[in-house]
């Protein structure tokens, strides 16, 4: 027997008495009372009791407005199994209408069980009940979060042939849905075709950009919206577009959205205080991002998981691990994503014993299953160190399937350290793997060139051509007055080329005497010194810092950001620039920054 809470047993005490009183026993008041208790529940046990006073009363099978209401309530709870409970709930109501359908999908997709949500739409088309404009912005939100495009695309024809196709939530919800499936050409029309965009819309598209990475088209939207629609960004625009800024190093369009929030928004959420917190720390401002963590309120796994990234990031791995310790006394448990961001920071500063300890604690605690991404982390951990034997023992011992992810970073750590026959182990593997990843057979080829296997070098470029596969250029990018600008290696292209060689030949010149020698083993093509020198000189780096010395006022800090880790000659030469010119230099590579101040960097030429 269900023994009632003291808010229950009080509620039905003072109410049963206007229940009972044969004056007001009428259908209506009974109902009115039980949706009186309803709205005070608090808990799943609060809330059985009720319902089982609507069952008792009649009202659940005789008032389809009391059954959708129990319904709506539990579903939209959020309390632990309340979806569940909700299930049984609709399977008890004898005839469900829209409402009821679009209910429980709302309440499955906010529990994030996005093909729950589908079959329940499913059903509802296959029992005739006809869908209204409530019902699909979540369905399509199911079918973004499954990357279902297939089931996207069916459901469109559904909004088309019941008239829907011109509600702009739908019509969002179809941009979002296509843009975040890789569909960018189904996304733009259905955007171009909308007669009246709002900022939804426009914030529909540009998270849909961000959502796959895009992050160059995410902020020429985003630029659009605003010179040319004069809309507000919603705040998921506005997180679309911190993020494209954090990814791309634009520092001054981050600035400046930060700066409308702070007029605009009289309180910040939390997911944009996040979204500004990791924005600063991948654009350099480590003290800005600090600044604003410190003064959050409150914070989650995820807020942590960015600051705990951007002191990894700048290579601060000790203090990485005392936030993350400091994480665990806030009661705040770690998911996926923070241990991740944990042994990255230990992997970036070398702290080979902290990293296996925070490994070990995560299979102890055996709250979080360790996946490839984790071991990838801990061979990156090992292999930088040069313990290239554990670090292959770690990948045989490995308790998930190996993936290209772990032997790619095998594959970069024998490189670096020049261990061939290890690297041929790692080769051998991702081919097993089929590698379509042209970047796997560079490292592969670049191996081989510094061993001066010339031969082997020629085989790999071979099958590499014979594949299809392309080679992403290195390129670096510069913001100079809110504008960015990119540079290729050996780069003709700029307008202002002409000025910026002429400041590569003066850099080179004022070079010698610090002593500066350029490190021609950096190039691995088998040509002669001379040639080699040639190359080095036009690193896509050294023009962007040409460019900046020439066009950034003095003494301001320069902030250069690279799709591609950095070569050895290039960090010497920064270094060196930064002590000539008295400038700080800060320089984000692949996956972490480099802080050249006075002639030395933050990285401690460990990287």
């Amino acid at each position: 027997m269900i023994t009632s809470s003291p808010l229950i047993q009080s509620l039905l005490a003072s109410r049963d008495d206007v229940i009972n009183n044969p004056e007001v026993n009428s259908f209506r008041a009974k109902e009115q009372e039980c949706l009186y208790l309803l709205k005070r529940c608090n808990n799943i046990e609060e809330f059985k009791q009720v319902h089982a006073k609507f069952i008792k009363l009649s009202l659940f099978s005789s008032s389809p407005f009391s059954a959708s209401s129990v319904l709506a309530t539990c579903a939209h709870s959020g309390w632990e199994n309340s979806m569940n409970y909700a299930a049984s709930i609709f399977r008890g109501i004898d005839d469900p209408c829209t409402f009821d359908y679009n209910t429980m999908i709302r309440g499955y997709v906010n529990e994030t069980s996005f093909e729950d949500a589908l079959c329940v739409y499913s059903e509802m088309v296959e029992e005739g009940v006809e869908p209204d404009n409530f019902t699909y912005p979540f369905v399509l939100k199911a079918c973004t979060r499954l990357k279902s495009v297939r089931e996207g695309k069916q459901i469109h024809g559904h909004v088309f042939k019941l008239g829907f196709e011109a509600d702009v939530f739908v019509q969002n919800s179809l941009i979002n849905m296509y843009g975040r499936c890789g569909e960018m050409t189904l996304s733009s029309a259905v955007f171009e075709r909308m007669e009246s965009k709002t900022a939804a819309s426009w914030s529909s598209m540009v998270s849909a950009r961000a959502g796959v990475g895009m992050w160059s088209d995410c902020l020429m939207l985003f630029r659009e919206m605003c010179r040319e629609t004069g809309l507000k960004a919603e705040e998921s625009g506005m997180v679309s577009a911190l993020s494209a800024c954090a990814n791309t190093g634009a520092l001054d369009l981050g600035m400046s959205i930060h700066a409308y929030l702070l007029r605009n928004i009289s309180q910040l959420n939390i997911a944009v205080k996040t979204s500004l917190v990791d924005m600063y720390a991948k654009c350099g401002c480590l003290d800005k991002a600090l600044r604003i963590f410190k003064k959050m309120e409150s914070r989650n796994s995820l807020t942590y998981s960015a600051m705990i990234s951007g002191l990894a990031l700048h290579g601060e791995g000790e203090a990485a691990l005392r936030m993350f310790s400091e994480m665990i006394e806030q009661g705040i448990e770690s998911d996926h994503v923070v241990y991740v961001s944990v042994l990255n920071a230990c992997s970036h500063s070398g702290l080979v014993k902290e990293g296996r300890r925070v490994f070990e604690d995560m299979l102890k605690e055996g709250k979080v299953e360790p996946t490839a991404e984790h071991y990838g982390c801990l061979v990156d951990l090992l292999g930088r160190a040069g313990l290239l034997e554990e670090a292959l023992e770690t990948i045989q011992n490995m308790a998930v399937e190996h993936n290209d992810v772990v032997w790619r970073s095998f594959l970069s750590s024998c490189r670096v350290h020049e261990n061939v026959e290890l690297g041929k182990v790692a080769a051998r593997e991702l081919v097993k793997l089929s590698s379509h990843n042209p970047g796997d057979y560079l490292v592969i080829s670049n191996m081989y060139a510094q061993a001066q296997m010339w031969e082997d070098v020629a085989r790999v470029r071979t099958e590499m051509a014979n594949k299809g596969l392309k080679q992403t250029p290195g390129f670096s990018i510069v913001e100079v007055k809110g504008k960015t600008h990119r540079f290729v290696s050996q780069d003709r292209f700029h307008p202002q080329c002409k000025k910026i060689y002429k400041m590569l030949h003066q850099m080179e010149w004022q070079l010698k005497f610090e002593g500066y020698t350029p490190d021609v083993t950096q190039v691995l093509l088998s040509v002669d010194e001379e040639e080699k020198r040639e190359r080095l000189k036009g690193h896509s780096l050294k023009v962007a810092l040409a460019f900046a010395l020439l066009y950034t006022p003095p003494g301001s800090i320069i902030r250069i950001a690279r799709n591609l880790r950095m070569c050895s000659d290039c960090h010497t030469y920064t270094k060196k620039i930064s002590m000539i010119y008295e400038r700080e230099i800060v320089v984000r590579d692949r996956n972490r920054f480099h802080l050249f101040k006075g002639g030395t960097c933050s990285c401690k030429d460990y990287w």
